[in-house]
């Protein structure tokens, strides 16, 4: 069942990456943060499970700032990547 979920948060993310790249919508968009947040979650959520300290990291950050540009992104404000 981990790699079930695994798997299912590595798409979340990649598809996020994917319509970045393929220019279907912006890395600040709420359809990539919403992505990013939901695979990143799982993800860390499942490193914590399994005790993978390091992927924690690289998750639970990964998902924290995608998390503040979603909020911001919600109330109407532009992310600060976007300011650049």
């Amino acid at each position: 069942m981990g790699q079930l979920v695994q798997v299912v948060g590595s798409l979340l993310v990649l598809a996020a990456f994917v319509g970045v790249q393929r220019g279907w919508f912006s890395a600040v968009s709420k359809r990539s943060l919403a992505l990013n947040v939901a695979g990143s979650a799982v993800l860390a959520v499942e490193a914590v499970i399994e005790g993978q300290w390091g992927f924690l990291l690289l998750e639970g950050v990964w998902a924290i700032v995608s998390a503040v540009g979603l909020v911001a992104a919600l109330r109407g404000r532009t992310p600060a990547a976007a300011q650049h």
